[in-house]
């Protein structure tokens, strides 16, 4: 059965979170995409500047769109405490059926919304999902590979072998024929152009806000499965990433491949990847650590000049990681990063 088999919309109230931080450029587009749909497609908006420095938040003060909730925090809380919130403050305040999650700089390609609400969601058993996972893009067209959604090999034969000889990343994640393909059931995904329906938040609750960054929307679905929630990838239902991560800003020379700017984030990183990986493997995840962690500490040659602070980094992340202790403070972590001797 196709994704476009439903041809008439289901009365269901969506209410989408996006998170931001200094990328006010993109936020106006992002904002702008999103408002486009109507009412019945989309019911509020909800922001979360995490303490922006770049006017954003004089920027959102001039805007008069009654489904606009602009939250603003006063300390930068990371994506993971931004989506926290905004989810959170969605929930309590907007009474949605669904909620759709996205980074400032992700977005929805037009008529992703009405794609999203013609699913047979409640009329196909097969795809009676707690989550929907979207197709994401470049602008430009081809598949963006950070948000590929993924089944997990230790739960799935074909995917481990597939992963197991030589598949690598590829081995686990959804195949390019997939886009083109029905809606299949996913076990993982990012938190570009996902929607999570309103019954599953109560039932799992949200993201953990003391993740910061980095894999706390892989924690956050995978615990979704894990639960026994049903996730599935929606190729009809598309949207963009207008992705400028691994392009250097100006007056920054270009990263080193393999190289963590600034050097903080070398620990949220490998900590909340070392929680995502114990959850993924289960009985298997010590094993899997002795093959990855020679690779994690290997990343210290191209830190020339501060592999100190990258080793105290790393040591503590694993420490933390092994001890799921993520209650600890962003100016800690930043101490961390000095580079002192």
């Amino acid at each position: 059965m196709s994704a476009q088999t439903d041809p008439s919309p289901s009365p269901r109230r969506l209410v989408a979170v996006v998170v931001t931080y200094n990328r006010l450029d993109k936020l106006k587009d992002t904002n702008a995409r999103l408002l486009q749909s109507p009412a019945e497609e989309l019911a509020a908006l909800v922001v979360v500047d995490n303490a922006s420095t770049d006017g954003t938040r004089d920027w959102l003060t001039t805007l008069q769109d009654p489904r606009l909730d602009i939250q603003v925090s006063e300390t930068n809380r990371g994506g993971a405490g931004g989506f926290e919130r905004g989810m959170r403050r969605a929930m309590e305040a907007h009474a949605p059926d669904w909620l759709v999650v996205m980074d400032d700089d992700g977005r929805p390609a037009p008529g992703a919304l009405a794609a999203f609400h013609a699913l047979p969601v409640h009329d196909d058993p097969a795809r009676a999902w707690d989550g929907v996972a979207a197709a994401v893009y470049f602008p430009t067209g081809g598949i963006c590979e950070m948000n590929r959604p993924s089944r997990n090999p230790f739960w799935h034969s074909r995917e481990f072998l597939r992963t197991l000889f030589g598949g690598g990343r590829s081995g686990f994640h959804v195949q390019p024929a997939d886009y083109e393909g029905q809606g299949m059931q996913i076990d993982v995904t990012s938190f570009v152009g996902f929607f999570i329906s309103a019954d599953a938040v109560r039932r799992i609750g949200y993201p953990d806000p003391d993740l910061f960054i980095y894999g706390d929307d892989g924690l956050y679905t995978l615990g979704l499965t894990k639960s026994g929630g049903r996730i599935g990838f929606e190729p009809a239902v598309r949207f963009e990433h207008d992705l400028t991560t691994f392009v250097p800003k100006a007056g920054e020379e270009q990263a080193q491949r393999g190289r963590f700017i600034p050097l903080w984030k070398v620990y949220y990183y490998h900590r909340n990847l070392l929680l995502l990986y114990r959850m993924a493997a289960g009985i298997w995840f010590w094993p899997v650590m002795l093959v990855i962690l020679p690779k994690w500490l290997s990343k210290v040659r191209a830190h020339a000049g501060e592999r100190r602070a990258f080793l105290r980094l790393m040591s503590r992340a694993v420490l933390d990681g092994l001890r799921r202790r993520t209650h600890v403070p962003h100016a800690e972590v930043l101490e961390l990063a000095r580079t002192k001797g």
